[in-house]
C-alpha cells in the first residue's frame, strides 16, 4: 500500500495527491480503473473454464485406464509445457507487443479445446490422445503465462499495483474453488463432453476484453530490440548471478516437489480410496480453492508477522499435514479436510516465493525471471506428478501420500539456508548514471566483444575492504552482461588497480548501460569511495569489425 504522508516529510500531502493515495488506500480500488476491471472479469470466468477442463481432463483418464501412472500423466501433460517454454515465453513477452500476442495465442487455445471437446463428444478419446492435447493447449498457456504477469502494471497506476496483485491472487482462487465443483456437477448432469466446452467457450470473455483494451504508449528504448535467443541467455545469466532469486528458485523446488502428490494423485483418491464419483473429485479440487482464498484473505497480516521465510517454512508443513490426512482418508469429510488444508498451505508457500522472485526482478528482465519462477514450478510438479504416480503404482495410494509427507517435513529444514525477500530487494528502478561512452568513429552494433577497463587508484592501506566491495560489484556487472570478469594489480605502483570485463557486443554493453539500477548504484558508489581523486578512469576496447585487414 502507498504511504500517507509524502516521502521526506511529516506533513500529509493535500490537493490531489492527497485524494490518489485516499483513493489508492482501499484493496479494491484498482476495480475503478475499467481496463483492469475488465480483463479481471474476463480472466475470472476465463479460469473457471480451464479448472472445469482439468477436472474433466482428470476424471476422464481414470474412466479411460486407472493406471496410476497413467492417471498422474495428466498433470505431467499439464505442467510440463510450463517448464519448457516459459523461459522462451518470458523472452517473448518482453520483446513483443504483448496485447497481440495475447489475443493470437488465447484464440489458437480456444479452437484447440474446441476439437478435443469434439473429440471427446465422438467418444474418439484414448488416453493418448488425451495427454497430447492437453500438453498441446498448456503449451499454449505457457506461451502467454509470463505476457499475463507482465501486464498487470499497464492496467493501473503504480500506487494501485500492490492491491491489483492481491486482487489476482482471489481471482486465481475464486475461479478454482467454482470451477473443479462446476465441473464436477456438469460431468455427472451433462456429460464429460461438456466441460471442454464450456472452456473454449469462456475463452471469448478473454478474447473479448483484449480486443476493447487499448494499452498506453509506452517509452521505447532507443536501442533495437532483443533477439529472442539472445534474450533467453540474458535472463539466465541473470538468475545465475542473483543470489536472491537463486534462493528463491531452490526453495521452489524443494516446496513443489512433495506438493505435486497429492495434485497428481487426487483424482485416484475420489475415485478409488474414497470410492466417489466425479462430483466428490470436484468437491475436493473446490475445497483446495476454498482453502487458498480463506489463505489470500489473512496472508498480508500472516505475512507482517512471519514474513515470507516463515511463511513458508508453514507451507510445507501444511502440506505434510494434507498429505498424512489424504494418506489416511477413508471418508469424504476427511478428504474434504485435507484439501482446505492443502489449499491454504499452497497459498501460503506459493504466494511468498513469488513475492520474493519479484523483489528480485527489475523491469528489463520481469517477464524473463517471472518465466524462470514458472518453470522451476511447473518443472518440479512434473516430475514429481511422475514420480509420484510410480510410487502409487509400486507402493499403493496410502504409502505414496505417506511418503511425500515425509519429504515435505525434512525439505523444511534442509532449504532454510536460503533466505527469501520480504520486499527489500532494493530500489530496482534504472538509474541512468552511466555516461554515454566518447567515440572517436563508428561502431557497428554487433561487433564485439568489448573490453572494458575501470582504473582505480586507492590508499594501500584500504585494499582488503576495497578488493571486498569490488568482488560485491562482480556479480552486478555479470547479471547486466559481463564475462571473464577480473581485477589486477599493478605490482611496481601500490594501490593502483585495474577492473576488467568482456561484453558480446557494443550493443551489449550500450544494454548495460540501461540496465543498471539505482541498487546497483549503491554498491557502484561503495567501490568509487575508495578511489583516491575524481572518478575511476573507464576505458572501452572493441575488436576490430571482422572485414578489417588485421
Amino acid at each position: 500500500m502507498p504511504q500517507t504522508t509524502a516521502r521526506g516529510t511529516d506533513k500529509a500531502p493535500d490537493g490531489p495527491e492527497a485524494a490518489e493515495l485516499v483513493r489508492s488506500a482501499s484493496p479494491w480500488s484498482p476495480f475503478r480503473q475499467a481496463a483492469f476491471a475488465s480483463i479481471w472479469v474476463a480472466t475470472v470466468i476465463s479460469n473457471i473454464g480451464s479448472w472445469m477442463h482439468d477436472t474433466a481432463a482428470g476424471w476422464l483418464i481414470t474412466e479411460l485406464d486407472s493406471n496410476p501412472l497413467i492417471v498422474s500423466l495428466v498433470q505431467v501433460a499439464a505442467s510440463l509445457p510450463l517448464f519448457l517454454f516459459a523461459l522462451p515465453a518470458g523472452a517473448l513477452a518482453d520483446i513483443v507487443d504483448r496485447r497481440r500476442l495475447l489475443l493470437m495465442v488465447e484464440a489458437a487455445a480456444m479452437v484447440l479445446t474446441a476439437i478435443l471437446a469434439t473429440l471427446v463428444l465422438l467418444d474418439l478419446v484414448t488416453p493418448t490422445p488425451l495427454l497430447l492435447f492437453t500438453f498441446l493447449i498448456n503449451t499454449f498457456a505457457a506461451l502467454v503465462a509470463p505476457a499475463w504477469q507482465a501486464v498487470v502494471p499497464e492496467l493501473v497506476p503504480k500506487s494501485e499495483l500492490q492491491s491489483a496483485l492481491a486482487l489476482n491472487s482471489i481471482g486465481i482462487n475464486v475461479s478454482r474453488t467454482i470451477g473443479p465443483a462446476l465441473g464436477g456437477v456438469t460431468i455427472a448432469a451433462i456429460g464429460i463432453a461438456a466441460p471442454f466446452w464450456l472452456d473454449a467457450v469462456s475463452t471469448l470473455a478473454v478474447l473479448a476484453a483484449l480486443v476493447w483494451w487499448r494499452p498506453r504508449p509506452k517509452a521505447m528504448s532507443h536501442l533495437p530490440v532483443e533477439r529472442l535467443g539472445s534474450g533467453v541467455r540474458a535472463g539466465l545469466r541473470y538468475a545465475r548471478n542473483n543470489p536472491s532469486l537463486r534462493a528463491t528458485l531452490i526453495r521452489a523446488f524443494g516446496f513443489f516437489l512433495f506438493a505435486s502428490a497429492y495434485w497428481a494423485l487426487l483424482p485416484l483418491l475420489a475415485r478409488k480410496q474414497v470410492v466417489g464419483g466425479p462430483d466428490l473429485y470436484g468437491l475436493l479440487l473446490g475445497a483446495i480453492g476454498v482453502g487458498a482464498v480463506g489463505g489470500a484473505i489473512v496472508l498480508p497480516r500472516a505475512r507482517k508477522l512471519l514474513g515470507s521465510d516463515k511463511l513458508v517454512h508453514c507451507g510445507g508443513v501444511g502440506t505434510a499435514l494434507a498429505l498424512v490426512l489424504f494418506g489416511l482418508a477413508k471418508t469424504p469429510e476427511v478428504a474434504v479436510c485435507a484439501a482446505l488444508v492443502a489449499g491454504l498451505s499452497w497459498v501460503a508457500a506459493i504466494s511468498s516465493l513469488s513475492f520474493s522472485a519479484q523483489s528480485a526482478l527489475p523491469e528489463w528482465v520481469r517477464g524473463r525471471g517471472s518465466a524462470l519462477f514458472v518453470s522451476v514450478m511447473f518443472g518440479t510438479l512434473s516430475v514429481g506428478s511422475a514420480v509420484w504416480g510410480q510410487v502409487a503404482v509400486l507402493m499403493g495410494l496410502p504409502s505414496a501420500h505417506l511418503l511425500a509427507a515425509a519429504g515435505a517435513c525434512l525439505i523444511v529444514p534442509a532449504t532454510a539456508r536460503w533466505k527469501l525477500l520480504n520486499g527489500g530487494g532494493g530500489d530496482l528502478t534504472p538509474s541512468k548514471n552511466w555516461p554515454e561512452p566518447v567515440l572517436d568513429h563508428e561502431i557497428q552494433p554487433d561487433q564485439g566483444p568489448v573490453m572494458v577497463t575501470i582504473e582505480y587508484r586507492i590508499d594501500p592501506k584500504s585494499r582488503d575492504p576495497f578488493l571486498e566491495a569490488l568482488n560485491d560489484f562482480a556479480e552486478q556487472r555479470k547479471r547486466d552482461g559481463a564475462y571473464r570478469w577480473g581485477v589486477f594489480e599493478d605490482v611496481a605502483a601500490g594501490g593502483r588497480f585495474l577492473e576488467t570485463f568482456l561484453v558480446d557486443s557494443w550493443l551489449d554493453h550500450l544494454r548495460q548501460h540501461e540496465r543498471t539500477t539505482n541498487a546497483d548504484r549503491v554498491v557502484e558508489d561503495c567501490v568509487n569511495r575508495f578511489h583516491a581523486e575524481g572518478a575511476p578512469k573507464v576505458t572501452h576496447f572493441v575488436a576490430p569489425a571482422r572485414n578489417e585487414r588485421l
